[in-house]
């Protein structure tokens, strides 16, 4: 009984040096928490461990050093990062934009009118009108002409004597013919037959100032018909000599 005792002694003393020698260093720990933390910051030592661990990891198969060997890094202007420049590799042309077109191409063409002078005599009179440039200049300066006097050309005493509502249905030119088809109110014209054969030689004096149209051929709504009123021909092409 007294070797037992003495045995449970024991193990009770080695327990209590235990249980106060763990308390002291953990009292001793949290007194001086604020020291270590600075020592592990200054020595850096939590880093190293780190570091030491990542380069103990697994090293890269063959086939990935194979690939970044072969595979170089592209910078953002698409060389590569290991190269430099040649020195005789000339520098990219500079490409400027093209400026806009802003400046519409214009042709001068002529045009009939008629005023009367002083003595009652009607008097023709080429006038030079200002058109855009198109691939279909006759109708062009037709359509100009119908239009009338312009507000200077009145101050002029220029008039037109072209039915207002008049329009030109088309202009085409076979070999040295002019084909001009118009609506039906070319056919009224209030100023008589001097007007009707005033209107025909508006017409025809303004196509035939294109080089490549000798005669004129005036239709109706595409089709050929005999006079203009009751006495001015159109019933077939009419040139300046027989206006």
């Amino acid at each position: 009984m007294a070797a037992v005792k003495k045995r449970k002694t024991k193990k009770t003393g080695w327990f209590l040096f235990w249980l106060f020698f763990f308390t002291g260093v953990t009292f001793l720990f949290i007194m001086n928490m604020g020291r270590i933390k600075d020592t592990l910051k200054e020595t850096n030592i939590l880093g190293r461990l780190t570091q030491g661990a990542e380069s103990e990891s697994e090293p890269p198969s063959p086939e990935q050093r194979i690939q970044d060997m072969v595979l170089p890094v592209l910078t953002d202007n698409g060389a590569s990062a290991t190269e430099t420049p040649r020195e005789d590799t000339p520098p990219a042309a500079k490409v400027e934009p093209k400026p806009a077109d802003t400046e519409k191409k214009t042709v001068e063409r002529s045009v009939y009118l008629m005023k009367l002078d002083s003595a009652g005599t009607i008097v023709w009179t080429k006038v030079k009108r200002v058109l855009p440039a198109s691939d279909s200049p006759l109708q062009d300066t037709l359509s100009s002409l119908i239009k009338g006097p312009s507000t200077e050309e009145e101050k002029q005493g220029l008039i037109s004597l072209i039915p207002v509502n008049s329009k030109i249905q088309s202009a085409t030119v076979r070999g040295n013919t002019a084909y001009i088809s118009f609506n039906e109110d070319f056919l009224f014209n209030t100023y008589g037959t001097e007007g009707y054969a005033g209107q025909r030689r508006q017409i025809v004096l303004t196509a035939t100032e294109f080089t490549n149209v000798k005669d004129v051929q005036i239709l109706i709504d595409g089709k050929r018909i005999d006079y203009l009123g009751e006495a001015v021909w159109i019933g077939s092409p009419v040139s300046r000599a027989m206006l």
